[in-house]
């Protein structure tokens, strides 16, 4: 399926630690920023990491576990074979403290196979993962639904083998809880990003606290709605300049929910 084909705007309606800083004291507003980069474009998400880590911030990389193999059937209209990177590359970005999750077995809208294939091929995504990644856990793992489409069946049944599951329903969602399962997300393409990006920035900040969840994908000329490394590095200069937001991957978001970092916000 093409992506293109699909759909144009989406979603409209863990590693080493990074610490936090703490709530404002004047304000208690919480706002938390996971810009959430999918697919393994390893020219874009080497370029991405060095960004995050001028600001000693952790990026989040969405990976088809099949992205590498001989053969596989991950590319979409807007992917080609040799972009993608490899398990020698994630693990090393994991070992830079970026996290990794992952985003099918291979590109498939498994909303719209019969259930029993699309829980087969996330099987298969999740024991890529396993042998491939170093100290993946998929019970501390966000798995990223290919196109943000998932079902209710597969919804029911995602959260007896990953932590949580990230899908389409809105691009702001309100602060994860400690039972939280379910991260909506939404985009922008196939065209740059960039000023959708910047207008949910300002709705998030416009709350009083909220979690904004923004599917990306490359940069420049790599994936569907692409921004500049430029816009980036000014975004998230910008951002660490506000003192109510944080900038981390899902995965570890949820993980300080769970420990009851946002309770009473």
């Amino acid at each position: 399926m093409k992506r293109r084909d699909f759909v144009r705007t989406i979603g409209t309606a863990a590693s080493a630690a990074i610490p936090a800083r703490l709530l404002s004291a004047e304000t208690g507003k919480l706002h938390i920023v996971s810009l959430s980069f999918d697919d393994g474009f390893k020219k874009s998400f080497l370029r991405i990491a060095e960004i995050y880590e001028k600001f000693s911030l952790s990026a989040c990389f969405n990976i088809i576990a099949s992205a590498h193999m001989p053969g596989n059937q991950v590319r979409d209209d807007y992917m080609k074979q040799e972009q993608f990177g490899d398990f020698g590359a994630w693990n090393e970005l994991q070992d830079r403290g970026h996290e990794i999750m992952p985003h099918g077995y291979r590109h498939a809208h498994l909303a719209s196979l019969p259930p029993e294939e699309a829980k087969d091929l996330i099987r298969k995504c999740i024991d890529v993962f396993s042998k491939e990644l170093r100290g993946f856990d998929a019970k501390k793992a966000v798995f990223n639904f290919p196109y943000n489409q998932s079902s209710p069946e597969l919804e029911e049944w995602l959260p007896s083998v990953v932590m949580a599951f990230r899908t389409t329903g809105g691009i702001l969602n309100p602060l994860p809880k400690p039972a939280t399962v379910k991260i909506t997300t939404g985009g922008f393409g196939p065209d740059n990003a960039e000023k959708h990006v910047d207008e949910y920035v300002d709705k998030l900040l416009a709350q009083p606290s909220g979690w904004m969840v923004y599917n990306l994908h490359g940069l420049d000329e790599e994936g569907w709605g692409p921004i500049r490394p430029a816009y980036l590095e000014k975004l998230l200069g910008r951002l660490r300049e506000i003192d109510s937001v944080r900038i981390q991957p899902t995965a570890r978001v949820l993980m300080q929910a769970k420990s009851g970092r946002f309770a009473g916000i």
